[in-house]
């Protein structure tokens, strides 16, 4: 079996009323009951992970809206990211993305060339975005 399939049964085995999604390239993927669970609620499509597993999910960049349906439905979801070993709440994940903008928006910033017109814009855009994650 694979890394990620083994995996979801350990967590699973710890908490079988989450449900675990993958980060997989640009997708966040289900799989088994996951999936059987989140096809039904979203109308996803079923395929197969594997002969014998199968699977769903969403673009990464569609998150946003199905982090809000999946806290209007009180789903417990994780986030799971293989590749760097870190699972995520959805409230975790959030902030962690919400961070991650605030950074970009610093590092954008060329000091000797804003005005004072500018400095208060910015000041209002970290502010939205530190908002809108809360």
């Amino acid at each position: 079996m694979s890394k990620l399939y083994n995996t979801y049964v350990e967590l699973k085995r710890q908490n079988a009323k989450c449900i675990y999604l993958f980060r997989s390239g640009i997708f966040f993927i289900a799989i088994e009951d996951d999936a059987k669970t989140l096809s039904k609620l979203f109308n996803f499509k079923i395929s197969n992970l594997s002969p014998s597993i199968i699977k769903c999910g969403f673009p990464c960049s569609s998150y946003e809206k199905y982090s809000k349906l999946f806290n209007l439905y009180s789903l417990d979801v994780q986030l799971i990211d293989l590749n760097k070993n870190i699972t995520y709440t959805l409230k975790d994940y959030n902030q962690n993305l919400c961070i991650t903008e605030l950074i970009n928006t610093i590092k954008s910033i060329n000091i000797n060339s804003l005005s004072v017109k500018e400095a208060y814009e910015l000041l209002e855009k970290l502010q939205k975005i530190i908002m809108e994650s809360i």
